[in-house]
Parts: structure tokens; C-alpha cells; sequence
């Protein structure tokens, strides 16, 4: 019998279900608003409803594989609990796996959204052929992911790969987190807004200020349209964003010197904005990269990719329904051997 398994992409504003084939094919996938302010059991009963929706729909002409849920925030992956997350704020120290697995009477996959879309990527997008990758999502913040080896790298106890709270300006902005500084500061789109509107008030945006005022939904995508059309302030805005990626992913590269760094979410679209700085500027911040980057003549035949995402907002989705997956496959190997 075919198999499948069900991801959930869990964010602070949509909430997406999908039922997916063992060859990544999308069978159905289900969309709504997440209703954060009417707490956090209401929303894990529209997705738990939704859940047994979608299983009892294919019921009978597929055996399912398993439940993977990706969520914003810290989690402990040792006891499925969501130490705290910013997008949702009374889920701090919730139990959230155990609460789920309950509801639906099954066993579910809890893992940071972040580190879902990585595994999205590696399975059927940027990353597909690699065994080792780092994914950077810009959104409403900076999440990340690490794949090493094909699987996802979690660290002591699953809070591994937040690339959006490396320092990249000493002593910069504050960030949510409680630090300063952090990338998730100058290269999420929340980053961009808020630099715009720095630039408003210090009088050196004309076009930004006007848009601002014109625009109810003044948002980093119209910050990006100005860039684009040649607004000279936009375009400051967004070589900022390519430099403090320079530093965050140069950073990265120094480390772990992995094959390839793939950067994806919403702000991604605005790549030919601030994608050339950031590379020019990571052949200095990173020596390694200096050496390796694909466009040297005298790099080696094994190159330090940066690179888009190739699956936008399914990412996470997709990455949520293999992790089951991939669970049944490695107890698959170990009953064989």
C-alpha cells in the first residue's frame, strides 16, 4: 500500500496542513488563519481537527507514515516542550507534543519551523543534492537550520542552528532574545521596516517617508519595490542586509565549512537587492570563502555555495511530513540489521 505522512507548518499568523506522498507530492493541503489571541488550546484544536480531517480522507487508500509539526521557537526535543516562542506568546514552557499526541492518540514529530524548512530544502529544493547544508530563513525574524549528514543537527537537546541570534553588530540594536546586535536585527523583514523608518526620521528618505505615509501595509516587500525602481535610500537599506548576512553566514562558513548555505523566507525575494553585497562582502569577512567562493579562478572543485531557496512557503511544510518519514525509514534499517 502507498504510504504518506502529514506535515504542519504552525506560524503566528497561518496555520498550513498538508497530507504528502513518499515522493514529496502535495495530495491536500489545508490553509487557515492561526487565531493567536484566542489561546493556545484553541489553536491546537483547529489543528488537531484538521489533522483527523485529513487522515480520515485517506483512510483505506494510503497507510500513513506519521505526524510532523513545525513551530516557532525554542524547543526542548528531548520532552516535545516549547521553552518559549516569540509568535506565540503563552506557549512558554508548554508541553507541546505531549498535549498534541493526546488529542490525536498517536505518536507526532515536534520541530522547530526553522529547522523543518531546512529539512524541506534538503529533501526536494536548494539542497537536494548535498548530505550537508545550513538553511537561513528571513522572515518576520531569522531562523535556521543545520543538516548534517542528511539529518538534522539538534544539538544537546534540539535548540541547535539559530543563526538569526548570531551577533553581527557589537552592541547594535536590542533584539527579542535579550541580546543586541543579533542578525535577526538587520536582515528580517521586521529589520528592514524599522530601518526605514530610521532613515524617515533622520530626513534622508524622501520616496520611504512618502510610501510610509501612503501606504497602511508599509512593509519590507515596498521597501524592496523602491530599491528596485532606484530609490537610493531602499537600496542603503538593503546593502545593510547583505552585509550583516556577509558576517552571519561568513561566520558560519569559517566554522563548519559546509558545501552550501541556503537562505530562504520572505525576504529572500528581495535576493538581487542585497544578495550582491552580501557575497563581495563575504569574501572578506570570510577567509575560507575568499578561497572557495564559485566565481575564484583558483578555487577547487569543491565550492562554498550561497544560494535562494527553491520551495518558498512549502519549505517548512514539507520538511514537517518527512521527518516522520524518515524516522519509520531508520527503524526500517535498524529492524533489517
Amino acid at each position: 500500500m502507498a504510504t504518506y505522512s502529514v506535515g504542519v507548518d504552525l506560524g503566528g499568523t497561518n496555520l498550513r496542513i498538508a497530507a504528502v506522498d513518499g515522493d514529496g507530492k502535495l495530495l491536500e493541503k489545508i490553509t487557515s488563519g492561526t487565531e493567536v489571541q484566542l489561546g493556545r488550546d484553541f489553536v491546537i484544536g483547529e489543528m488537531c481537527n484538521a489533522i483527523e480531517s485529513l487522515v480520515a480522507k485517506h483512510h483505506g487508500s494510503r497507510r500513513l507514515t506519521g505526524i510532523g509539526i513545525g513551530v516557532p521557537g525554542f524547543i526542548d526535543m528531548d520532552t516535545g516542550t516549547v521553552m518559549r516562542s516569540p509568535n506565540l506568546p503563552d506557549w512558554l514552557n508548554f508541553p507541546v507534543r505531549d498535549e498534541i499526541e493526546r488529542r490525536l492518540s498517536t505518536k507526532v514529530i515536534l520541530e522547530n519551523d526553522a529547522n523543518a524548512a531546512a529539512m524541506g530544502e534538503k529533501w526536494l529544493g536548494a539542497g537536494r543534492d548535498v548530505d550537508h547544508m545550513a538553511m537561513y530563513t528571513l522572515g518576520t525574524g531569522v531562523g535556521g537550520g543545520l543538516v548534517l549528514h542528511g539529518r538534522l543537527w539538534h544539538g544537546m537537546n534540539g535548540m541547535a542552528g539559530e543563526l538569526g541570534h548570531f551577533n553581527v553588530e557589537p552592541e547594535g540594536h536590542p533584539c527579542g532574545c535579550g541580546s543586541r546586535g543579533c542578525l535577526e536585527q538587520y536582515a528580517s523583514a521586521t529589520a528592514i521596516v524599522r530601518m526605514a523608518h530610521e532613515a524617515i526620521a533622520r530626513g534622508e528618505a524622501g520616496d520611504l517617508a512618502q510610501a510610509s505615509r501612503g501606504n497602511v501595509e508599509f512593509n519590507s516587500r515596498v521597501v524592496y519595490q523602491l530599491a528596485i525602481q532606484g530609490d537610493a535610500s531602499a537600496q542603503k537599506i538593503y546593502r545593510s542586509v547583505g552585509r550583516a548576512l556577509a558576517i552571519g553566514v561568513g561566520g558560519m562558513v569559517n566554522a563548519l565549512n559546509l558545501p552550501m548555505y541556503v537562505i530562504g523566507g520572505g525576504v529572500a525575494s528581495a535576493w538581487d537587492a542585497f544578495a550582491p553585497t552580501m557575497l563581495e562582502w563575504m569574501k572578506v569577512r570570510s577567509s575560507i570563502y575568499s578561497l572557495t567562493a564559485p566565481d575564484r579562478p583558483e578555487a577547487s572543485k569543491k565550492h562554498t555555495l550561497v544560494t535562494r531557496a527553491l520551495l518558498g512557503g512549502d519549505a517548512g511544510l514539507l520538511g514537517a511530513a518527512r521527518l516522520p518519514m524518515l524516522e519509520h525509514l531508520t527503524h526500517t534499517e535498524a529492524t533489517r540489521s
